[in-house]
């Protein structure tokens, strides 16, 4: 009997370890071929695997089993997957990137200053202009491009291969993988999206290491990460203000909703944020947003303005990132 109870009991926990593993195939969605080495992860971690030459992959996900999974590869629009099921191999369709960029027709010295210019004014909202920006270096630059003959006011950015940045402030290099990037001239605003992959750069040297770590606590505090990782209950003591537009403050219940493990921000006005002197701005373009303990938050549901819009890629952390 007892060797009945003990068997049940491996089957039991076989079952629920094997339910973490995710696995699939990736296929090119007009053409349905598979796609070889496409990269399969957690967007903004270092997890994540790759697909092999078949487009098969398999991915732990036991660690990150409340993040959405991404997917992205070389030429191809990223996917990302909320709601995937675990019990059975899913299949992702990507599409195609297509770009019509009319370089042709602009005389050579014209193009090299425009790129130039373009290059300088992508690097500064892309990275930012903080100081940990100052210590970041794109390694393909020439992988990016520019459309030249689109709206006066509008530069935009294309790249076929993910953008690969060396982070020297925080010790990381990030893969991105862009798929949007418009900056508008007039309003002095922009918007890019994409997904991107952290690789600690962190080696046995302990002075470098601490100073990374002192870095990464510096621009972390205050960060977005901190303040969605504070309304999950986060034990590092904080001096965030919540705001109204009347300047009251409202209470936790009217903005946070806990359904088991899933976190949600809500409230019927604007929300402002302040952090220090640092001062932030919540639109909402959605309600609620979603957001989790690790920090990550549902991007499209918020606009920030302030200091909190200012944190650019020079100043990511990765969600496993712990505060030391």
């Amino acid at each position: 009997m007892k060797k009945i109870i003990l068997f049940i009991l491996y089957l039991s926990i076989h079952s629920v370890v094997s339910c973490q593993i995710i696995s699939g195939i990736i296929l090119d969605a007009k053409t349905q071929s598979k796609i070889s080495y496409a990269s399969v992860y957690f967007n903004a971690t270092s997890a994540g695997t790759t697909s092999d030459n078949a487009g098969n992959f398999k991915l732990d996900i036991s660690k990150n089993s409340l993040s959405p999974l991404t997917i992205s590869a070389i030429g191809y629009y990223s996917v990302t997957l909320v709601n995937y099921q675990t019990t059975r191999p899913l299949t992702v369709l990507l599409t195609p990137k297509i770009y019509d960029l009319h370089e042709v027709g602009i005389k050579a010295k014209s193009l090299k200053r425009k790129r130039k210019q373009n290059m300088n004014l992508f690097r500064e909202e892309f990275l930012g202009t903080g100081t940990n920006a100052h210590y970041c270096s794109i390694l393909n630059e020439k992988d990016i491009s520019f459309n030249y003959d689109s709206d006066a006011d509008t530069l935009k950015v294309f790249a076929q291969k993910p953008i690969i940045v060396d982070n020297n402030a925080l010790g990381y290099r990030l893969t991105y993988y862009l798929d949007k990037f418009e900056y508008y001239r007039n309003g002095r605003t922009t918007f890019f999206k994409g997904n991107l992959i952290f690789e600690d750069k962190i080696g046995a040297d302990s002075i470098q290491k601490q100073h990374y770590n002192k870095i990464r606590k510096q621009t972390y505090l205050g960060s977005r990460m901190h303040f969605f990782r504070t309304l999950c209950g986060d034990t590092l003591k904080t001096r965030f203000i919540i705001q109204n537009g009347f300047g009251d403050e409202p209470k936790f219940k009217s903005l946070v909703t806990r359904i088991n493990n899933e976190y949600y921000l809500s409230y019927p006005t604007n929300i402002r944020v302040d952090y220090d002197r640092d001062k932030s701005l919540i639109q909402f373009m959605k309600k609620p947003v979603y957001f989790n303990k690790t920090g990550y938050f549902d991007p499209s549901g918020i606009n920030w303005k302030g200091a909190m819009a200012d944190q650019r890629i020079a100043d990511w952390l990765p969600y496993e990132y712990i505060v030391e």
